[in-house]
């Protein structure tokens, strides 16, 4: 088992700051090539502040700012307009990139790329959805509707 110090948040893990165990492949070949993590040592550790203090700059500053946009996210429906062939199938599929500039267009506020989740590739139009993670603890849901670009 190896013992990281993470950088950014993974999904199932943890969030920046945090310190894991984690099996030496997954370490080796995964989250230490991509920057999600860095070997632990004692010089290391005295990093986790710094990495704690920026991620705290990044979050909403209170729980009620997170709340007012989470409300704002998840009543309005954000619309992506992306090449499409003529069955309605997209050329690619659709990314967190595009759908931060989405909601960045439709005046509800910069989101990072990071914390938008896709569960499954959007590779067609229609209605689709997406989960922000705004806090640790908060979390909303955005209605995508994905249109042909003309």
């Amino acid at each position: 088992m190896s013992k990281l110090i993470l950088t950014h948040e993974v999904t199932g893990l943890g969030t920046p700051g945090d310190i894991i165990e984690v099996k030496n492949g997954y370490a080796r070949n995964y989250l230490i090539p991509q920057g999600f993590g860095i070997a632990w040592s004692r010089g290391a550790e005295k990093q986790v502040e710094q990495i704690k203090a920026a991620r705290a700059a990044r979050e909403l500053a209170t729980l009620e700012d997170a709340q007012a946009l989470k409300a704002a996210l998840e009543s309005t429906k954000v619309k992506l307009a992306v090449k499409a062939g003529a069955e309605g199938r997209l050329f690619g599929s659709v990314k967190t990139v595009h759908v931060a500039d989405a909601v960045a267009a439709a005046g509800l506020g910069q989101i990072d790329k990071r914390k938008i989740e896709i569960s499954n590739p959007i590779k067609s139009v229609g209605q689709h959805e997406a989960t922000v993670r705004l806090r640790e603890d908060l979390s909303a849901v955005i209605t995508l509707q994905v249109v042909a670009a003309k």
